[in-house]
């Protein structure tokens, strides 16, 4: 393992382009971190150096007295259950991040190539993204069908995954792996192990679920469960949690999982027994071609576009006619219609159909968010509800939509009187919230209000504070710039922010409060020298973000 400043950068831009968390929306400071990706990255990997430099208890000892930023966040997970979400400070996010490639990069060459999810990039076109985008839960699935051994009458096929993964990894066993990467003397192992401490609240076991750096390390836990598959000689194939095993019989499907079981035993995991399957091979397969819409199904269409649309590529204007050509095929309002008729809506449709509305003409376009957040439809769509969402905002926020803005607006102002308990999760108020900073009405001032001095999460309250910079709500800021000793750091970056859309009010607030930066913004490790994360900020907003 090999620890570079290019990994922070890599990382920044990666941040900038995904985002903090994919379970939550679009912060602004990925943006911050982006356009400051060379500053933030260095004072990354100045702290690296320093902490790497000391024996490793001295640098348990310095982790351990450093704060780690962070909010843990309700979010749906599926029609019924929750999970929580972890909102990491940005710089941590960032930390975290550049030190997760560092391990993606040492562990890669050792995967197994069964192993489908989360494969390091090699195509340079795909940067600055970690991963390579031709590998999914749908490329994992085909390559099960391609497996000889499907085609013996006799084989079985198990499907299974393991019991709340994420929560259940255990830091120390993880440390240990993370060890066996790592040069002699190395640190990264008892850093990464730290700060999943202070982000799981003290506890040796669990993931922050949302984040770039989570998956690698979840990965890196499954690759000796993977090998000792392989020693066993069994045919498998992983997508995160998710296992298939391809075996010549019942009685071996037997052996094959107490093999599985015994190795996720090691290392304190279990497979979730109500999620365990076993299926004749002509059953998986006309199974799951139906699941990825192989065959005549409808949705078929649908499910096979590709709806990645890079808009900072040199061919963007091209790729996005071209994926909106692909739609003059597909009927979408009849396959929304078939879902909402159903007593479960296929989540995935329903996703794929929400990243479609920017592809849509306006009118088009307005109808489906019609039927998307019909009252009638919110409680059968809630699993969906970001991917709604999302493209509910990624409508609103393109001026090619204008003529349909107000019938959107009035749409979105039914959802808190309509559906308040949807918008109890704060994900989904999140997700909401930035859905609606487009324009002030009066449902909208009352409700933001409400949500800000009812809520105790500093997330919450920034999406809040977001809403009245959009609105150019001077009252508002006036009230906030006079509480600024009560509000979090979080809160006082967005209220910094928000100063330069309020004129002399603005300029006045920060000219007052610029000498309280440095201190209320300080992460605990900064040298009194150089830059640091308050003096990046204040650059990067007063150079226009």
């Amino acid at each position: 393992m090999d620890v570079k400043e290019s990994n922070f950068f890599a990382a920044a831009l990666e941040i900038g382009e995904s985002g903090e968390n994919d379970t939550l929306p679009y912060d602004i400071d990925a943006s911050f971190i982006r356009d400051k990706a060379q500053d933030i990255s260095r004072i990354c990997f100045e702290l690296f150096k320093i902490i790497d430099s000391k024996p490793i208890k001295q640098a348990a000892a310095f982790m351990n007295e450093i704060t780690v930023g962070a909010e843990r966040l309700l979010a749906p997970s599926g029609s019924h259950g929750f999970r929580i979400t972890t909102k990491i400070h940005p710089f941590w996010n960032l930390y975290l991040n550049g030190l997760g490639l560092s391990i993606a990069e040492a562990n890669e060459g050792s995967r197994s190539g069964r192993a489908h999810s989360y494969r390091l990039c090699r195509d340079v076109r795909d940067f600055p993204s970690f991963f390579d985008r031709s590998r999914s839960w749908r490329t994992y699935k085909e390559a099960t069908l391609r497996e000889e051994t499907l085609n013996n009458d006799d084989s079985v096929v198990v499907q299974t995954d393991i019991s709340s993964y994420y929560e259940h990894i255990y830091h120390h066993r993880l440390e240990n792996l993370l060890n066996d990467l790592s040069p002699e003397g190395s640190t990264v192992a008892v850093q990464i192990s730290r700060i999943l401490s202070k982000l799981s609240s003290g506890r040796s076991f669990g993931l922050p679920v949302g984040g770039q750096c989570a998956r690698i390390l979840a990965e890196v836990m499954l690759s000796p469960i993977d090998m000792s598959l392989s020693d066993a000689g069994i045919v498998w194939h992983r997508y995160v949690d998710d296992f298939t095993l391809i075996c010549d019989s019942q009685q071996d499907a037997y052996r094959a999982l107490s093999t599985l079981s015994h190795s996720l035993a090691d290392y304190g995991l279990s497979l979730n027994r109500t999620k365990t399957t076993i299926l004749s091979s002509k059953h998986y397969m006309d199974y799951i071609s139906a699941l990825i819409g192989h065959g005549e199904d409808a949705s078929t269409a649908l499910r096979e576009l590709d709806l990645h649309f890079d808009p900072y590529s040199d061919a963007s204007r091209s790729e996005y006619e071209e994926l909106k050509k692909s739609f003059e095929t597909i009927d979408i309002q009849f396959l929304l219609d078939i879902e909402k008729q159903k007593s479960q809506p296929d989540n995935f449709v329903l996703a794929q159909i929400g990243r479609a509305l920017k592809f849509q003409e306006p009118t088009v376009a307005a109808q489906l968010c019609a039927t998307l957040l019909d009252v009638a439809n919110l409680d059968s769509f809630r699993a969906s509800w970001a991917k709604i969402l999302r493209g509910v905002y990624s409508v609103r926020a393109n001026e090619d939509f204008a003529a349909v803005f107000d019938q959107i607006d009035g749409l979105l102002d039914r959802l808190p009187a309509a559906a308040s308990h949807l918008l109890m999760p704060e994900a989904n108020l999140l997700h909401y919230l930035r859905a609606i900073r487009f324009r002030r009405t009066d449902v909208r001032g009352r409700f933001v209000r409400r949500i800000y001095d009812g809520s105790s999460s500093q997330a919450v309250r920034r999406a809040c504070i977001d809403c009245w910079r959009h609105w150019g709500d001077r009252a508002s800021f006036m009230r906030l710039r006079n509480q600024w000793q009560n509000l979090g750091p979080d809160e006082q970056r967005m209220v910094w922010l928000a100063a330069g859309n309020f004129g002399d009010d603005g300029a006045h607030a920060r000219s007052q409060l610029r000498g309280t930066l440095t201190q209320e913004w300080r992460l605990g490790f900064e040298p009194n020298v150089g830059p640091t994360f308050a003096s990046c900020y204040e650059a990067w907003v007063t150079n226009g973000s």
